[in-house]
């Protein structure tokens, strides 16, 4: 409850600046116009500066309206046409807005209070008020409204400022074709302060370009140009970054590949080591084989070869009992069907018979082979 109530009065005195954001916002830009020099607000088209037109005394008064000051420029007899206006006129001055001045005596003004709400739309707000506050229809009048002054409560005072048409029509007729000219029509006081009205009727004000507008687009533009520089920058950024990242990813991905092929090389270095490892557990050693061919062989028998393929021992040699040999291997516990192969052939030179003899190793053969072998270091 206290934030809500802390809320709305922020809100209320936003509110006494006038038309809410909106009106804050504008008050604090004038706040920080005002800051800059004359001049300077001059060239930025930021100072509401303003050529005034009297007619008084049968005399075009012509007056210069600057920020907080009025300066007499001319005096010129009436009537008074546009290029004699020109030609008293410096640069600078002829290209001013230039506004009619009425009197205080030309007008009705009236002042009224109305709810804050009613700034944003003042002039149909006070256009409803015509027919009550004044003897005129609202359609038979020219009338503008300006701030006078807020209270406390938020409601604000409005000053409204009428003037019959026709009396207006009679000051165009006096005017000529100056009054195509001009950009507004306001109202003095008797101390000669500007009320700051505009009764011209809308459809015959004259459109000035804005002075601010090409600052604003300026502006704009230099925005634009900031955000999307802002935009590449960081889409930039985030290529380079993915890069560095795509980078660092395809040398990770290097690395784990280098590590996978080593890790694959060591399973196959230790699967085939356990294949060797296996395949060596199921037959006996050579020296056993040899050792065993030696103990069994008679003496006329000698090896020309011995070879051992997976688990097939062959062996070929020249011995004048070849016929007994596979009696002799049988029973061995290295290997087992010891068989010939092929027919016996006869040497001549050596009176010996040729002989391939094939037997099977296994591991019952190798096993065997263990438990039948001496101990290390025994007898």
């Amino acid at each position: 409850m206290a934030i809500a109530q802390d809320n709305a009065a922020i809100f209320q005195k936003l509110r006494r600046y006038g038309g809410g954001i909106g009106g804050f916002f504008s008050w604090w830009r004038r706040s920080l116009v005002s800051w800059l020099p004359a001049r300077l607000r001059s060239r930025l088209g930021m100072a509401e500066e303003r050529l005034l037109l009297a007619y008084i005394d049968d005399r075009l008064e012509v007056r210069w309206l600057a920020p907080g000051e009025v300066t007499a420029v001319a005096q010129l007899p009436w009537p008074v046409e546009s290029t004699d206006l020109d030609a008293v006129l410096n640069t600078r001055l002829a290209a001013l807005p230039r506004w009619w001045i009425l009197s205080a005596d030309d007008t009705l003004r009236r002042r009224i209070w109305l709810p804050a709400a009613a700034a944003e739309r003042l002039r149909d707000v006070v256009r409803f008020e015509i027919d009550r506050l004044t003897p005129f229809q609202s359609d038979d009048v020219c009338f503008d409204a300006h701030v006078a002054g807020r209270r406390d409560d938020g409601q604000i005072d409005v000053e409204m400022v009428v003037i019959p048409r026709v009396r207006l029509q009679a000051v165009f007729a006096n005017m000529g074709k100056m009054a195509t000219q001009l950009e507004g029509i306001d109202v003095v006081d008797a101390s000669g302060r500007v009320a700051g009205v505009n009764l011209l009727p809308l459809e015959l004000r004259r459109r000035r370009s804005d002075p601010s507008r090409l600052w604003n687009g300026i502006l704009a533009a230099i925005v634009i140009a900031a955000t999307v520089a802002s935009a590449w920058s960081i889409l930039n950024n985030r290529r380079n970054a993915a890069d560095v990242l795509e980078s660092h990813v395809n040398q990770e991905m290097q690395k784990a590949a280098v590590v996978a092929a080593q890790r694959q090389q060591l399973t196959d270095t230790i699967e085939g080591d356990a294949f060797l490892t296996g395949a060596r557990s199921e037959r006996p050693a050579v020296i056993q084989i040899l050792s065993e061919l030696t103990n069994r062989l008679p003496d006329t028998t000698y090896l020309e070869s011995i070879s051992i393929e997976n688990k097939q021992l062959q062996i070929t040699g020249q011995s004048s009992e070849a016929s007994a040999l596979v009696a002799k291997l049988e029973g061995s516990p290295l290997w087992r069907s010891p068989a010939l192969t092929g027919a016996l052939q006869p040497d001549a030179r050596t009176r010996r018979d040729r002989f391939n003899l094939t037997a099977e190793l296994g591991a019952a053969a190798r096993a065997a082979a263990q438990q039948t072998a001496p101990p290390k270091g025994g007898s």
